[in-house]
């Protein structure tokens, strides 16, 4: 007796996660996650999940970046899935949620740091990339020192007001103000393939920018930026940086306060939003394997202004990551 063909079952395809439109409900209800999105107890199954850092022990001004991350949260409320310029579709292809905040200890800034790299660790573990709702930036070191485990050395774009390589602060050398002197300590990042964009200020000596230079930065002050479009800067950054994983750290005060006041360590003369807009999506085709946003400040920000335009940064950041597909590839049959 002839026995009968089995066919194979197509297999089922993934469900993706997408933030709650504001057809289905207000903008101003729903859950209080990134974009409305789902929140997630563990990163198992994610391709990338945002996490809150609500610390500012390491801030030497103005306190108050430990409310950053539900500011953020709270203005993303406005971003929709698809970016309208870049074509990028990130909810279309990756699996998104937000993993919500780590808890850190609120007295003890290197018990902290250690809280960080473990999460961090755990994270990265399952494959899930990290764009990171800071916080002040001491939070990049023990980061970077989860992510450098994972990819290896990192290549950096690095956007701030400030170098953030001073060796101590009131003796400490765990601080908003040291980050990227330890990070380049612990051998973390290739220097030749790190950017800093937009220092600026007053300072104590040509070593507040000149140290980054001798360790291969390439440091482009606030200055090289006036009155200019920055995408053939990034031409020339994405040539530095590409050949291999590469991590965007963003402190909001590296805009002009006119942009984002409400940050703890504002200087005048900064980039605009639109120039902010350049350098991360000259990020794109860049091998991308996570980001912060560091140093909103609500306190100092009565409009949500500055929390708004960090929202929309990391939203910028998500849409550069690789498995991005814009849509208008997808319809001509690109990948």
């Amino acid at each position: 007796m002839a026995t009968k063909k089995k066919t194979a079952r197509a297999k089922p395809k993934r469900r993706l996660n997408q933030p709650l439109g504001g057809n289905q409900m207000p903008r101003f209800g729903g859950p209080a996650t990134m974009m409305r999105l789902p929140q997630a107890a563990s990163a198992k199954g994610l391709d990338v999940g945002f996490v809150g850092i609500p610390l500012d022990t390491g801030t030497s001004n103005r306190a108050g970046a430990r409310h950053g991350p539900r500011q953020i949260r709270a203005e993303s409320c406005l971003i929709r899935p698809y970016n309208m310029a870049t074509r990028a579709s990130p909810f279309d292809t990756l699996q998104i949620a937000d993993l919500g905040d780590i808890a850190i200890n609120t007295f003890h800034l290197p018990k902290s740091m250690a809280i960080i790299e473990r999460a961090y660790d755990e994270i990265l573990a399952h494959g899930c990339k990290t764009l990171t709702l800071g916080g002040d930036h001491t939070i990049t070191y023990p980061i970077l020192k989860a992510v450098r485990k994972r990819f290896g050395r990192l290549g950096l774009v690095h956007v701030d007001a400030h170098a953030d390589i001073n060796d101590t602060m009131f003796g400490e050398k765990i601080n908003h103000g040291t980050p990227f002197r330890r990070i380049v300590e612990a051998g973390l990042v290739d220097g030749k393939r790190c950017v800093q964009i937009g220092l600026r200020g007053s300072g104590y000596a040509d070593d507040d920018f000149d140290w980054s230079r001798r360790q291969g930065f390439r440091v482009v002050q606030a200055e090289e930026c006036w009155h200019k479009s920055l995408a053939p800067l990034m031409d020339e950054v994405r040539e530095q940086v590409g050949g291999g994983p590469v991590y965007i750290s963003f402190d909001i005060d590296g805009l002009d306060p006119a942009y984002a006041p409400g940050t703890g360590t504002p200087e005048i003369g900064g980039l605009t939003t639109m120039q902010a807009l350049e350098i991360i999506r000259g990020c794109w085709g860049l091998d991308m394997v996570g980001g912060d946003l560091v140093e909103v400040s609500p306190p100092y920000d009565p409009s949500g202004n500055t929390a708004l335009v960090g929202a929309n940064l990391l939203f910028e950041m998500l849409c550069v990551l690789p498995g991005n597909v814009p849509r208008s590839s997808r319809a001509k049959g690109g990948r």
